[in-house]
């Protein structure tokens, strides 16, 4: 069946009216048009990962950051969390972990633009959302004009600009990095509380190009001064522990003009989920669709744990993108740890008034940088897709959206179009527990202008999962107009040549339209996607690359030299090129420009580079497994959900001995534990000390023994583990859930994985 629409004709941008931006016609102005951003005139699609500098170690600030921009990320959000900064009342700290000028100054040397994210509530799975609990003991209004709350806002503001000062961008400092600013998070029904807050900010001395808030739930927000950024998530922890999958979840995985997610934070609002029409969806604002917490994955409760795919954050993001996302903010980009301050521990809980309880260590979130760095699938194609925005990012950021009709059981699809050109977005891809359908004899009809694109031209099957972006009509290298049933990825030019890469979906066939001299011609390529499957045109090389193989392209400066290379594997790029962690047996690597290293083949414009092996992971041996206990059932008076096990509950639990070698510790970097096991709750201690815990979800725990180097060998390591109980209520994923009416605990293996890395040039 051939699918058609009429691309909607783009309306003029305008100034968007919003009272912020720099002032047009400066080189490096951030203005914000009613339709995309831009950034010195040109547009801009911003993409922003969430990495919270205080829940990090200060001596990983700027491998991280670099992994960051690695992956394509631009700019940088972070929470500024008041409790970690003042948990007594007047002692202000801005030390170690607390250094918010080092990572910002950290950040602009890597080359990333900052979000600040300054509360005074910030949420973020927090004790009291933030605020010490000196401050959630007063008697005060908070989070309102209340003159006696907004005593300790200013003090709060004051210290923050003071730490920032001259980190602001703007006309007289267009290089510096601090390019926006959110206030407070998640209130709905303030809108006269924002404006202040943002004017107790400048006045404080934060003048920022940008001011955000978040829209979700139907907030009210206050006229002009903050732009609304939205939320999108595949899954919620903050649902009950009955629900298999939300009754939102599909909504993210459909193309929609509808901006807003009702149910996001719902129930930590006494009124619920907001219902408006439309309009309160977001829909017909004039000003660019913007998100600041598309899910990079999701942390867990104790009562329920999603279990998020990569696949499903790779086609949310995607068809936000074709639902007309104009910045696209993630949320977590990177996983944190939870930090236990001197009087407390700092995660929300049953015993600080939520519904919810969380870990007392773990936010990992599975966001696509793991809290110790590791580079998770998603990652990788979320990769894909941010250097299609680096290289037509400023293409696709003013064109309109356009909708098919509604039709049951149709392909879901949109257009971004011009009047002549633009780009069809495609998803089948929906969460394992409701998955959408194979697609069979599908074609898609677009009229652009005085134009009609068929693509492919003949009908084919579209299989579940796919998510793609395919170009109408647009240009590449020296091609005036192509047609392609493939993603284009990155373009690069290599001498007197321009190398397009492409992402070929998986079971489509690759179908080229080149247009030229007036006439259409049908190309498609010899072989299967890889790197030698290759079109060229004229002085233009198009390379296919199956889909697996799309996400391994990176691209990045080495010695100087613009260059773009397949790796399997984890890396990033600093001063002395690209930085790698070689696996444990021998590889290569295929880079275009070749590299000044020694080359071993070519493939396609490829050249072939040998990547040695890195250490092999340790056995780690663990100490004989208890009977299995089960965690005491107990249920929170207000939420009605289940609570975790106390430290008093661990600390009747006998340890289980992990035997880690003091020897493993030397020449590395990091020394990764990973345990697979199956049970409830697990904490991994140094003696007394809680170095990480986990509410099982199906997922290994991961954490980095570096930094406990001198306490594991003072103290030894030890677990303790709860049973998976079944007859407790406790959400898993029904893909891992144990069957079965009996307890379960399985410590079935652990290794200690030593990381190092090289740097090739």
């Amino acid at each position: 069946m051939v699918h058609q629409l009429r691309a909607n004709a783009p309306a003029p941008a305008a100034p968007a009216p919003l009272d912020m931006g720099d002032p047009a016609g400066t080189g490096a102005a951030i203005t914000v048009t009613t339709t995309h951003l831009e950034r010195g005139g040109v547009p801009w699609i911003p993409v922003m990962g969430e990495y919270h500098f205080s829940r990090d170690l200060p001596e990983r600030w700027e491998r991280e950051l670099r992994k960051m921009r690695a992956g394509g990320v631009d700019v940088v959000a972070t929470y500024l969390l008041w409790i970690l900064h003042e948990e007594t009342e007047g002692d202000l700290r801005w030390d170690g972990a607390r250094d918010v000028r080092t990572f910002v100054e950290t950040a602009h040397r890597v080359g990333l633009k900052v979000i600040l994210r300054i509360g005074p509530w910030a949420h973020g799975e927090t004790r009291n959302g933030g605020f010490p609990d000196w401050l959630q003991a007063l008697p005060v209004a908070h989070r309102t004009d209340d003159p006696a709350y907004l005593v300790h806002v200013r003090r709060w503001f004051a210290g923050i600009a003071e730490q920032t000062r001259g980190l602001f961008h703007g006309p007289d400092t267009p290089d510096a990095p601090v390019i926006g600013i959110q206030v407070d998070n998640e209130l709905y029904d303030q809108p006269a509380h924002l404006a202040t807050l943002r004017r107790l900010a400048e006045e404080a001395g934060m003048r920022a190009s940008l001011w955000t808030a978040t829209g979700w739930g139907g907030a009210q927000l206050p006229p002009r001064a903050v732009l609304p950024v939205y939320a999108g998530y595949s899954d919620g922890f903050w649902e009950e522990s009955d629900v298999e999958w939300p009754a939102f979840g599909a909504t993210h995985f459909t193309f929609s003009a509808a901006r807003d997610d009702l149910t996001v934070g719902a129930d930590l609002r006494d009124h619920g989920a907001v219902v408006g029409d439309d309009a309160a969806l977001g829909a017909g604002d004039p000003w660019p669709y913007a998100t600041c917490e598309l899910g990079g994955g999701m942390t867990v409760a104790y009562h329920r744990r999603p279990h998020v795919d990569p696949a499903d954050v790779a086609a949310l993001a995607l068809t936000k993108l074709g639902s007309g996302s104009a910045w696209q903010g993630y949320y977590l980009y990177h996983g944190g740890t939870h930090a236990i301050a001197a009087l407390s521990t700092t995660q929300e809980s049953h015993a600080t008034g939520y519904p919810n309880d969380v870990p007392v260590r773990d936010y990992d979130f599975f966001a696509p940088l793991s809290a110790h760095g590791r580079q998770r699938p998603h990652f990788h194609s979320l990769r894909r897709q941010h250097q299609f925005l680096r290289s037509w990012g400023h293409v696709l950021a003013p064109l309109p959206v356009t909708l098919p009709a509604p039709a049951d059981g149709g392909p879901r699809w949109s257009v971004r179009a011009d009047g002549g050109r633009g780009f069809l977005f495609l998803n089948t891809h929906q969460p394992a527990v409701a998955p959408l359908p194979d697609l069979e004899d599908v074609a898609f009809e677009v009229r652009v202008d005085d134009a009609t694109v068929t693509v492919p031209t003949r009908p084919t099957r579209v299989p579940a999962g796919t998510a793609a972006i395919w170009p109408l009509r647009q240009p590449f290298g020296s091609i005036p107009a192509l047609t392609v049933t493939a993603q284009p990825v990155t373009e690069i030019r290599v001498g007197d040549r321009t190398v397009v890469i492409f992402a070929a979906a998986d079971g489509i066939d690759v179908e080229l339209q080149v247009e030229r001299d007036g006439a259409t011609e049908i190309m498609r390529p010899e072989g299967p996607p890889g790197p030698g499957c290759m079109v060229t045109v004229g002085d233009t090389d198009l390379v296919f690359l199956a889909a697996a193989q799309a996400d391994t392209v990176w691209r990045g400066e080495i010695e100087g030299r613009d260059t773009v290379l397949l790796w399997d594997g984890e890396a990033w790029f600093d001063a002395a090129g690209f930085r790698m962690a070689p696996p444990a047996r021998a590889s290569s690597l295929l880079a275009v420009p070749a590299l000044a290293t020694d080359a071993s083949g070519t493939a396609g414009p490829f050249t072939r580079h040998a990547v040695p092996a890195g250490p092999s992971p340790h056995t780690v041996a663990l100490g004989a497994g208890p009977e299995p206990v089960t965690a005491p059932v107990r249920r929170d008076p207000r939420s009605g959900r289940l609570s975790a096990p106390t430290d008093g509950d661990f600390a009747a639990l006998d340890p289980v001995p992990v035997a880690i070698e003091d020897a493993w510790f030397e020449d590395v970097e990091q020394l990764m534990l990973e345990l697979d096991w199956t049970g409830d709750a697990l904490r991994l201690y140094a003696g007394e000390t809680l170095l990480a815990d986990q509410f099982w979800s199906g997922r290994p725990l991961e954490v980095d023994l570096l930094p406990h180097r001198e306490a594991i060998r003072s103290h030894g390591l030890t677990l303790r583990a709860f049973a998976w109980d079944p007859a407790a209520g406790v959400h898993v994923d029904r893909r891992v859930r144990p069957a079965g009416s009996a307890p379960v605990l399985e410590l079935r293996s652990a290794v200690a994985r030593p990381v190092v890395t090289i740097a090739l040039a």
